[in-house]
């Protein structure tokens, strides 16, 4: 296996970087992390400085990275609290999204594989990105943040489904066949924890939590990898295996003592927020194309598809707000759906991979994403300070949590 030693200290060097810059230029502005972490990586890749150059090794972290998130993601819902209108709301309008993100994007493309990618990446929300943002603005347990996180939920499982169904190269209806087998187990195994296999385990999570054993770190990374290698045997996306994991594991710790799966929570975003995801969008700044962006064309895409996420994603968002919902507030909503990057980070790697996507859409996809996630969550923050209810939002200051895509 290639390994550069520079890559392997220059990666981590940005990685700490990073969350310095964030708190710098929080003063005047909230950036994301992520959004330094990708630029970092554009700066010192190849087109660049070209000081990091991509590897095997760093390539299957940046893999385990992207699983990771997705895991996170999938383990920092509780559909308890956005079961309902909320969750049926957003739904519906993700297949409105759908519908019309791949009839514009037909419009865009020049074949119809393209036009899947391309619709497909239209619909995502980045839920990693909008609920610590969310929490710092007091609104995560407001009718608002629940309507956001079911969007965001909704944004992130349902284009995880549509690469299942149709981005595998397979028949469609064979899809669907091994995508419900894999639903199925995945359910079983769901059900089976909620009814209380899982409190065995708890004893010996709480009994191991200061120990070199750490059960519950290891038990985290056997259902992860367990669940992507079961979605690589069928061949579908790993990314809804790691995906459902994060469920999963959610449900198998529910009944753990509070202290003890706050811990553990703890220490799975450390593992997470602290070393692989930093490393997976690292790596997307690292291997963007940013000559594609040289041709004007090209970088008149990126305008175009900020606009259409706002179109596609942010309008049918809108059904998810809150009943008697304010002006503000569903705009706010609007542009919180709109916000996303690691869905369409995923989608155009996989259609550059199949050759089915050519390299500059993806730089401008994810282009437009970056600025999704700079932007939408500001301007929506800004509206929501004019809501009725803004001076009754109490803030989480005490807690805080990584803002990752």
């Amino acid at each position: 296996m290639e390994i550069s030693i520079g890559t392997m200290v220059l990666i981590p060097l940005i990685a700490v970087a990073a969350p310095l810059l964030v708190r710098a230029v929080g003063i005047w502005v909230a950036v994301p992390l992520v959004v330094f972490e990708i630029v970092l990586g554009i700066v010192l890749g190849p087109d660049v400085l070209g000081w990091i150059r991509p590897d095997d090794f760093v390539k299957l972290l940046s893999d385990l990275g992207l699983a990771m998130l997705f895991f996170l993601a999938g383990n920092e819902i509780d559909f308890r609290t956005i079961r309902g209108r909320p969750l049926s709301r957003a739904a519906i309008g993700w297949i409105v999204s759908l519908a019309a993100g791949f009839g514009i994007a037909v419009l865009l493309a020049p074949d119809l594989p393209a036009a899947a990618f391309i619709g497909i990446a239209l619909t995502s929300t980045a839920l990693g990105t909008v609920m610590p943002i969310l929490r710092d603005a007091g609104d995560l347990r407001t009718p608002f943040g629940l309507s956001v996180i079911a969007l965001g939920a909704v944004g992130e499982f349902g284009p995880l489904l549509a690469i299942s169904l149709f981005l595998t190269g397979r028949d469609p209806g064979l899809s669907a066949i091994v995508l419900i087998g894999f639903a199925l187990i995945a359910g079983i195994a769901i059900f089976a924890a909620a009814r209380g296999s899982g409190e065995r385990l708890h004893v010996v999570i709480t009994a191991t939590m200061h120990t070199s054993a750490q059960f519950g770190v290891r038990l985290v990374m056997l259902v992860l990898i367990a669940l992507l290698a079961l979605s690589i045997v069928l061949d579908l996306d790993m990314l809804l295996g790691a995906f459902t994991a994060g469920v999963l594991y959610r449900v198998l710790i529910s009944g753990a003592p509070e202290r003890d799966r706050g811990l553990l929570e703890t220490k799975v975003e450390a593992i997470g927020y602290g070393f692989l995801v930093p490393v997976f969008f690292i790596m997307t700044g690292v291997t963007f194309d940013l000559d594609a962006l040289g041709d004007p064309a090209t970088l008149a895409l990126v305008p175009i598809f900020l606009v259409l996420l706002l179109v596609v994603r942010g309008l049918p968002s809108i059904l998810a707000a809150p009943v008697g919902a304010d002006r503000w507030t569903i705009a706010a909503t609007a542009l919180f759906g709109a916000t996303g990057l690691p869905i369409i980070v995923a989608v155009t790697g996989i259609g550059v991979d199949t050759g089915d996507l050519d390299s500059g859409t993806a730089a401008a996809l994810i282009g437009a994403g970056m600025l999704s996630v700079l932007l939408f969550p500001l301007i929506g923050l800004a509206l929501r300070k004019r809501a009725p209810d803004a001076s009754a939002r109490p803030r989480d200051d005490d807690t805080e949590v990584p803002v990752e895509g």
